[in-house]
């Protein structure tokens, strides 16, 4: 792909069929039913969390790293790459590629929390969510079809969502396995979309070179070019025997499976959440104080009911504020004790968005997140001498049951029965 293309936006959004890489029918593509593994993976990621914060550098080429003698890149975007620049790149040799690069020191913590924010968009279309790092993601929508359509539609609705709620871009790879789920993420990059159906699989794989198959590091890639095995398809021709003799019998036999598009790792789920949370984009820019604390008490209750599902309770309330030119800020309170009620959730909230001093400012997105869980089984709550035994808590407990009963939206704060038309 062209710097041209790039700059422009352009990107491959197709199905990988018999004649090479075709269109995408609008809407999904029923053959690519079976494609049930999506492979998420974010372009330049930490460079367009930059790009958000800073938007006066659009069109500008963005490297993130050390500034150092010794500093390296640690991502670059699609401009900067144009030039040659990469990640794991010296400094200094960047900006001789590219001197007209912005350059920003990496911020972790800031891109944790946007990291958060795309996951929690992935467990809201299947809780099939392995993360692999803080840009990347597999998911299983076995489940998700039903209810939300066939693979190609699934990987829409995520690209969809992640550039409207983040501001960000993803490439989605659509396969029968996670092998080849990745690689087609890859192929698509930037901004893309490819589906890979299992009788394409084998078509797909074999033009590639050997260093596109997982666990093929350099030393491998040596050998098995010394053997004159340079694709895939080369790996593919050779028996499993003379791999396992050459190799041994575990990395033989891997090779010789994925030449042949066999991946059976399932996608494993992430371990047990460190913090949950949501958001959600409004319509219109917002600056109604009134309209965002009713969003920030509907958030609460979700965040709260999310918590008492999953038999949690949190210290730490984190409200997120996005204003219109995509400028974040992250305002955070620690509790004096963990709780799962969204009274006390929203009280910290709305105390919180109140000292961010934002009101009257036209907001894109506004956020709550409840950090530092814990089992409610571990959490020991302290009660004063003048509070009663039965209160929020048994309140919105009761109301848990009526909506298990009769559905969501069956019973509700009354804040939130009215509204006007800027309310999510």
């Amino acid at each position: 792909m062209s710097r041209r293309q790039l700059e422009r936006g352009q990107a491959l959004r197709g199905i990988v069929g018999s004649g090479g890489v075709e269109p995408l029918p609008e809407g999904g593509c029923e053959a690519a039913a079976e494609c049930t593994v999506l492979h998420i993976d974010m372009d330049a990621f930490f460079a367009g969390v930059e790009r958000l914060e800073h938007p006066e550098t659009r069109g500008t080429p963005i490297v993130v790293g050390g500034t150092g003698p010794r500093g390296v890149v640690s991502s670059a975007d699609y401009i900067a790459r144009s030039y040659g620049v990469h990640s794991a790149m010296p400094m200094v040799r960047a900006l001789r590629l590219c001197p007209d690069a912005v350059v920003f020191p990496p911020d972790g913590a800031h891109y944790k929390r946007v990291s958060e924010a795309v996951m929690d968009i992935l467990l809201s279309v299947a809780p099939e969510v392995e993360p692999v790092s803080l840009d990347e993601a597999y998911l299983d929508v076995s489940g998700a079809r039903r209810r939300l359509g066939d693979p190609v539609r699934i990987a829409e609705l995520i690209r969809h969502r992640v550039r409207e709620e983040q501001g960000l871009t993803c490439s989605v790879g659509a396969a029968p396995s996670k092998l080849v789920a990745k690689l087609a993420s890859t192929r698509c990059k930037p901004d893309g979309l490819l589906a890979v159906p299992p009788e394409q699989v084998t078509a797909f794989l074999h033009p590639l070179p050997v260093g596109a198959l997982s666990g093929v590091g350099d030393k491998t890639e040596q050998t098995l070019t010394r053997l004159g095995l340079r694709t895939v398809g080369d790996v593919a021709r050779v028996s499993a025997a003379t791999l396992r003799g050459e190799f041994g019998a575990a990395l033989g036999d891997r090779l010789a499976a994925l030449s042949q598009g066999r991946d059976e790792r399932p996608v494993v789920p992430s371990s047990p959440d460190k913090s949950i949370g949501s958001e959600e984009t409004f319509p219109r820019d917002v600056d109604d104080p009134a309209t965002i604390r009713r969003e920030l008490l509907r958030l609460s209750e979700k965040v709260a009911r999310k918590m008492r599902a999953g038999g949690q309770v949190g210290r730490t309330v984190v409200v997120k504020l996005r204003r219109a030119d995509f400028t974040t800020i992250t305002r955070s309170r620690t509790l004096a004790e963990p709780t799962d009620v969204a009274h006390e959730i929203n009280a910290a909230a709305r105390e919180l968005y109140d000292a961010a001093g934002l009101e009257r400012v036209r907001l894109r997105l506004v956020g709550v997140r409840v950090e530092g869980l814990a089992p409610v089984s571990e959490a020991h709550r302290q009660l004063s001498l003048d509070e009663p035994e039965t209160g929020w808590r048994e309140a919105e407990r009761a109301m848990d049951a009526v909506t298990r009963r009769f559905g969501a939206g069956a019973i509700r704060p009354a804040a939130l029965a009215g509204g006007d038309e800027n309310d999510v």
